[in-house]
């Protein structure tokens, strides 16, 4: 086996285990006999480590001046927007109605996707590159924390929604890569990321609703209607990938880091649930009102 790929199925692998761990009771009894982190603290502890890794590699990308203010305050604000995003959703304190802090950072998110493709010389600037990289890089980690139900009174025990979340965001890149191999004529976005295409788009869109619809009527007891939850993980998962594709081509990057042997960085692997993250939030709140 060609030494590059064994090295990616292993990371593949390590990566996966990992987000099982954090976000499913399935691998607790393999190490110990009762679990001595609750499954609300790791799935934070996990979010916590992605949002701090995710920050510094978009700083890396955007080569921001490490002996600036700017550089220096990223993590100070992303500690605070993570604590105060925390408090709202780990420690029980959702509200009935949308929060302004909710409505703002859902905004700013799409206003940063939107300046880095209409308006990047803003992102020139350090100043640019703060506000570009906390909102891009931390925000959607502060939305993921309200995405899971919380089982019992303490917290100790999350829902299913992170992991399936997760589950369809491979399988709709799967999909799409191989129907794109295969059948892939169109260019997506040729200037931005070439190996895309309408097919792969197209198939990875109907097997994603399709593995939605298996969730859907097999898993009991999770939040919203995940046939509408695979159809937005189609749309929205491309697009994040699109979006990372563009700020490394922005500022002549390859890969957003080195932490993930065979994958590059943390946003390499996590461009496309940094995008889903926000929106399938966004979704499950207004489930709310109807």
């Amino acid at each position: 086996m060609d030494k590059s790929l064994l090295q990616r199925l292993i990371t593949g692998l390590l990566y996966g285990l990992v987000i099982i761990y954090c976000t499913t009771p399935f691998l607790e009894h393999l190490f110990f006999d009762t679990p001595i982190i609750s499954g609300a603290k790791k799935y934070s502890i996990l979010l916590l480590a992605l949002a701090f890794i995710s920050v510094f590699e978009c700083a890396t990308v955007m080569r921001m001046n490490k002996k600036r203010w700017e550089y220096f305050a990223l993590f100070p604000i992303s500690i605070l927007i993570l604590y105060r995003f925390y408090r709202m959703y780990s420690m029980h304190q959702l509200a009935l109605s949308f929060k302004l802090s909710e409505i703002m950072g859902l905004a700013l998110i799409g206003v940063a996707v939107y300046t880095l493709f209409r308006y990047s010389n803003e992102l020139m600037e350090e100043g640019g590159k703060l506000i570009f990289s906390v909102i891009y890089a931390c925000m959607p980690y502060a939305f993921a924390l309200g995405l899971p139900m919380y089982e019992d009174h303490s917290g100790g025990v999350i829902s299913l929604e992170p992991f399936l979340l997760f589950v369809l965001i491979w399988s709709s890149d799967t999909f799409a890569y191989f129907v794109g191999r295969f059948f892939g004529k169109n260019k997506m976005a040729p200037k931005i990321s070439p190996k895309k295409t309408w097919e792969g788009f197209a198939g990875g869109f109907i097997l994603t609703l399709i593995l939605g619809y298996f969730i859907e009527t097999q898993i009991p007891n999770i939040r919203g209607n995940w046939v509408v939850v695979g159809g937005l993980v189609a749309i929205f998962a491309p697009l994040g990938d699109l979006v990372e594709s563009q700020l490394k081509r922005m500022f002549g990057v390859k890969d957003s880091g080195k932490i993930l042997p065979g994958h590059g960085g943390i946003l390499d692997r996590l461009d496309s649930f940094i995008l889903c993250a926000p929106v399938i939030f966004l979704y499950f709140q207004l489930m709310r009102y109807l």
